[in-house]
């Protein structure tokens, strides 16, 4: 059962000023010792006074600890809480010093002079305009941060919420969140729609209020988003969004409009002729994603139609040259792939376990390393690149580490501005790789290189965007000449294509 608990901070032990998570030492009437407080908190301070609620626990190393499940703070009342609370480091340039004389002068009436007559501080010697400005807005902000917690308290945000929305929207935090409370959903990490929608309905927002309609969409399209789906069927969607927030058609079909026209989400016709074109037959994508997999299709055709690095050579007698060197016979389909690969810009290797895949990869290998030309190795995990490094005795790394993928500078380092340094890039295990890594990817491949990817369709499917194939297969021929984007039928295998594995 949730225990109260009030008493005053007398040290911190740590804080981190990312997430707010606070290790602090409380003051608490009627125990002898300082009783050690976690949590996350908003900037505590030395000397405030806390109200909080929450649970006993029994750290195995540090002993007993009171576990913050949420609190308010307060001024101290006393002179001694008032004089610990001042120097405690809370204003730049005031120390426990320079704090004491400020009480000495005022007594318990210290804070009311701050709050309300700040110029009287020019009274203690050493405080000059300089010092009160400085006073003034330290004080300003600890104010602020008390009243955003309180505010969002009394809508039942938990106070590690608090602490990233305070962060986020600093003094702005309670004008944005009655404003629109759904923009908590977009942008503060571990905030999603139901917190917002919570925070919502109690600040009195309707269920078919059109921020919440709006939002809701864009969370329903995340959570489809969250199982494979690039895109979703404009009729279904329509259908999940009624049924999750409980509203009429109408109003759905009002909110995807406007969400269209303000180019968060993209509605696309899916069978290309506007005659027989029905509400069904749209596509809704999430901007991003549709970005991205538009992204994916402009490369690619680029990639195909730009002139290869690697000088022309006989496939054929560089397909009998290879047998020789590495002591083979290839199979005929082996001999096909690795003619198409010195041949062609881009293309897809797929097959089963034992099918050859690693043999054709290090036939080609060997043929590119002959030409002495850049070659690079690459698989979305780091398991699958270890193990690709073992099969062709080259350095393999994971995607991310390619294309150096750095949270500290803000993401990928690799892109078209910084495009990798190869002529061949050899990608395996591709049924992993979501369709944002893969426009990332495509994004840094250099447009005059030869791209291979490597994969089986009963390997593992990606966890992100793109894991479940349209009704509709959009297969890709790679090969010179071949038209990108073209439409073949259900069945029919294009000899060098991305091949869908429902497409068999």
């Amino acid at each position: 059962m949730p225990t109260d608990l009030c008493g005053q901070i007398e040290r911190i032990t740590f804080t981190n000023e990312e997430n707010g998570f606070t290790i602090a030492r409380v003051k608490v009437d009627g125990r002898h010792e300082l009783v050690t407080v976690i949590g996350t908190m908003m900037a505590p301070m030395v000397g405030e006074i806390l109200e909080m609620r929450g649970e006993w626990s029994a750290h195995p190393k540090f002993g007993q600890q009171f576990k913050i499940f949420e609190y308010r703070t307060t001024v101290p009342a006393t002179v001694y809480g008032i004089r610990k609370y001042l120097g405690s480091g809370m204003i730049k340039g005031l120390g426990p010093v320079m704090a004491g004389r400020i009480v000495d002068r005022f007594g318990k009436k210290t804070l009311d002079i701050i709050e309300t007559d700040i110029q009287l501080l020019a009274e203690v010697d050493g405080i000059g305009k300089k010092r009160i400005a400085m006073i003034a807005g330290a004080w300003d902000e600890q104010r602020e941060i008390r009243d955003v917690m309180l505010f969002l308290q009394s809508y039942d945000v938990s106070s590690g919420y608090a602490a990233k929305i305070f962060k986020q929207y600093g003094n702005q935090a309670i004008a944005v969140v009655k404003n629109n409370p759904y923009r908590l959903a977009g942008d503060i990490f571990g905030i999603g729609f139901i917190t917002a929608d919570q925070i919502a309905a109690k600040l009195g927002i309707t269920q078919d209020a059109q921020i919440r309609v709006e939002a809701g969409i864009l969370y329903v399209l995340n959570q489809l988003s969250d199982e494979g789906h690039v895109h979703f069927p404009y009729e279904p969607l329509i259908s999940k969004s009624c049924e999750i927030l409980g509203v009429g058609r109408d109003i759905i079909v009002r909110a995807l409009g406007i969400l269209a026209a303000d180019q968060k989400i993209i509605m696309e016709e899916l069978n290309g002729n506007r005659d027989t074109f029905k509400e069904n037959d749209k596509a809704v994508f999430l901007t991003r994603f549709h970005v991205c997999e538009t992204g994916v299709a402009r490369r690619i055709k680029t990639l195909v139609n730009t002139s290869k690095s690697i000088r022309h050579i006989d496939s054929s007698k560089a397909v009998e040259w290879v047998q020789n060197k590495l002591s083979i016979t290839l199979a005929a389909n082996q001999i096909k792939a690795v003619g198409w690969a010195i041949e062609n810009k881009a293309m897809v290797i797929t097959g089963g376990p034992g099918t050859g895949k690693t043999t054709i990869i290090n036939a080609v290998l060997k043929i590119f390393s002959r030409l002495n030309v850049g070659i690079m190795l690459a698989a979305p995990t780091g398991r699958a690149a270890k193990r690709m490094s073992e099969t062709t005795g080259f350095g393999a790394k994971t995607i991310h580490r390619l294309l150096e993928y750095s949270f500290l500078k803000g993401g990928f380092q690799r892109n078209e501005d910084k495009p990798l340094d190869c002529d061949v890039l050899i990608i395996d295990e591709a049924s992993m790789i979501d369709i944002v890594l893969m426009y990332r990817l495509l994004k840094a491949v250099p447009t005059f290189a030869t791209l291979i990817l490597v994969g089986d369709v009963n390997q593992l499917p990606s966890v992100g965007r793109g894991r479940k194939c349209p009704q509709r297969y959009h297969c890709i021929r790679f090969g010179p000449g071949g038209d990108v984007g073209q439409n073949f039928p259900p069945g029919q295998i294009q000899s060098n294509c991305c091949q869908c594995p429902q497409n068999k």
